[in-house]
């Protein structure tokens, strides 16, 4: 069964109207659907405009789709009738672009993390603290990072906290909307390592938003290219790389800088050997 699957969802906009004006329904979304099996990554790419973000947000379940149909794990969700329960709620969880505007500067990073288990489940304190603990030793930060605030921490690892927060739940699947776009490319090849490492280790699902094609052949599975709200091309990363067959793909890809996150991520793994094998000495 898949983790989530997508039939023809469309998200209309109204644009109210004036004197001058009517009023007119404004399509974002056209007909979108796919389904990611647990342990895989469907990258959603497009430029700015193309509805990718839109889309991002009605599969974590923030904005209700217009028409369609989305199901979480085989359950059909519809937030314009339903608020989706805690479960569900847990199931499907958001990483948003820019990590320090997702925390709140005034709140520790302990009570960031249990704050989900505060409002989502009836875990004792001493559990809370214990979990949230232990997730910052799993994204790279340590339990001595508790107390601090969101300032004192590098973009880098805000957005590991933004990770933990989103994986304090449990969930089956990540949204993640441009998530290292905000980040130095050295920077970037840490956090999509983490992110790989994560989904190693919770067999978790990945819808994975992203302008950058580096990226996305470095992270994806599977690939859908947006445009205007259209799905205009969908294949694994291979196909799509390899041989991609829309008029619009060919021109993303041409106009897009190419940045080689495998030889980034290499050369930050030898800078953290090296610093090992100085340490031991």
């Amino acid at each position: 069964m898949s983790v989530v699957e997508a039939h023809n969802l469309v998200r209309d906009y109204l644009i109210p109207g004036s004197m001058m004006r009517a009023a007119k329904t404004v399509r974002a979304v056209k007909g979108i659907s796919f389904s990611v099996e647990r342990g895989q990554t469907l990258a959603i790419v497009g430029e700015s405009g193309s509805g990718k973000s839109t889309l991002a947000r009605i599969v974590a379940l923030i904005d209700p789709a217009s028409g369609g149909e989305i199901r979480i794990e085989g359950k059909a969700v519809d937030i314009s009738k339903h608020r989706p329960d805690r479960e569900m709620r847990s199931k499907v969880q958001m990483v948003f672009q820019n990590p320090y505007g997702s925390l709140n500067p005034r709140q520790k990073i302990g009570d960031v993390l249990m704050e989900p288990l505060l409002l989502n489940t009836n875990t004792p304190a001493a559990e809370r603290r214990e979990r949230a603990e232990a997730m910052l030793v799993k994204v790279g930060l340590g339990p001595e990072h508790f107390n601090r605030y969101p300032h004192m921490f590098s973009g880098g690892q805000r957005q590991r906290i933004a990770i933990a927060r989103a994986l304090m739940l449990n969930p089956t699947l990540l949204v993640l909307d441009e998530p290292v776009s905000a980040l130095d490319l050295s920077v970037q090849a840490q956090v999509l390592n983490l992110l790989a490492d994560l989904q190693d280790e919770f067999n978790l699902a990945y819808v994975f938003i992203s302008h950058d094609l580096s990226v996305v052949r470095y992270i994806a599975d599977d690939v859908l290219v947006m445009h205007k709200g259209e799905a205009v091309e969908q294949g694994s990363r291979e196909e799509v790389f390899a041989d991609p067959k829309h008029p619009y793909t060919r021109e993303l890809f041409a106009a897009t800088p190419v940045t080689d996150i495998e030889a980034i991520r290499k050369r930050v793994a030898a800078r953290a050997a090296a610093r090992a094998l100085a340490a031991e000495v």
